[in-house]
């Protein structure tokens, strides 16, 4: 018997998704870079309707992949109840379903699931929340980071500071005490102050960007669907030194690209950068503030991750009960509609992992794309 009923429909039809990366403003926006966004209705036996947001690109002649980021969102009681054989029966299902309604050249399904457990549920750090039955397989590399630290808006501001590290405290007084201001704006005024300083950070930190066309077009997409969008820049004289952007979305705030200058370094803008952020998100309501992308445990046990000297500066903001705001998702995971092709196509993802691995090893910290 079916789960539920699976029908194209408009882009317009993603607006209510829970997470950003299955909204309508997501998909609108990354078909401006390559991809196809493809909408359409979930209707789940005995619950409300959903929508589900899948990204199509062609890769070569012959061959395309479509990608599920944060999707799909299932019904409330299944998600209550973390029921995996629902969630593996469901999946089984939209994956057969989408066969026929995406682009015949279509060779794989990659699904980046949106579940998570804490953190502190595990043994060892590269247990996964959930692990999936054939022909689902696990993917060489996630797209999104599926570890990252969700910090609790809902206390009072003296509560929030007060559960950082102290050292975290202090740098945010220092940033203050040095003459450090911090500004935002919802426009792409600041954009070429931001990225000047990107490229800075980029080749520093042996980290790959995207044009600055590419932020451009995200908030040009922000203000088309009225998303709440922001560019933090902190100065100090006059000079810009650091950016963050920050994007609001209902009850979260999400992290979502930061730069900091090789100059004044030691005035600490990016914690002033991070509590201001902190501090407009609560105001704005939102009750989690989401850091987006850790590495699955500290630099002593991860030393070649490529983002290994972000997990020290992203878990201080939680304080000494970090563990208890670190959630882990499951990653990515495969569903291989041309099995040749998709082997292939693992294999030279494996391939490209080790090489790119190797001209990052020795950063000091990378951030994380929104493909």
């Amino acid at each position: 018997m079916a789960l539920f009923k699976l029908n194209p429909a408009e882009l317009a039809a993603c607006k209510s998704a829970s997470v950003f990366l299955q909204s309508d403003f997501w998909g609108s926006f990354k078909s401006r870079f390559g991809w196809n966004a493809y909408a359409f209705s979930v209707q789940w036996e005995n619950s409300d309707a959903a929508s589900l947001l899948v990204l199509y690109r062609r890769l070569i002649p012959g061959f395309g992949l479509a990608y599920i980021p944060w999707g799909p969102e299932l019904p409330v009681y299944a998600a209550q109840d973390k029921d995996k054989e629902f969630c593996q029966s469901a999946v089984l299902e939209i994956a057969a379903a989408l066969r026929s309604l995406l682009p015949k050249n279509t060779a794989l399904i990659r699904f980046d699931f949106p579940w998570y457990n804490s953190a502190q549920q595990y043994s060892n750090t590269s247990e996964l929340p959930w692990t999936f039955k054939k022909p689902l397989t696990k993917a060489i590399v996630d797209v999104q980071a599926p570890d990252t630290v969700l910090i609790d808006l809902a206390p009072e501001e003296k509560t929030i500071l007060g559960n950082m590290k102290s050292k975290w405290r202090y740098n945010i007084g220092l940033a203050e005490k040095k003459g450090v201001t911090v500004c935002h704006t919802n426009n792409i005024e600041g954009l070429d102050s931001f990225y000047s300083i990107y490229k800075e950070t980029a080749a520093r930190d042996r980290i790959a960007i995207h044009g600055k066309a590419y932020y451009i077009a995200l908030f040009e997409e922000a203000a088309k669907y009225n998303i709440d969008l922001r560019l933090y820049l902190a100065s100090h004289e006059g000079e810009d030194i650091a950016g963050i952007i920050v994007l609001l979305r209902g009850r979260e705030a999400i992290y979502l690209y930061g730069a900091s200058s090789n100059h004044k370094r030691n005035l600490m803008a990016p914690y002033a950068l991070q509590w201001k952020a902190m501090q407009d998100a609560k105001a704005a309501g939102c009750l989690v503030y989401d850091l987006f992308g850790i590495p699955p445990g500290p630099p002593e046990v991860y030393p070649d991750h490529p983002m290994a000297g972000l997990y020290r500066f992203k878990t201080g903001f939680a304080g000494d009960n970090a563990e208890n705001q670190i959630i882990r998702r499951c990653g990515c995971w495969d569903y291989p509609l041309r099995p040749f092709a998709s082997a292939a196509y693992s294999a030279a993802e494996k391939i490209r992992k080790k090489i790119r691995d190797r001209k990052k090893r020795g950063g000091r910290r990378r951030d994380v794309g929104r493909n």
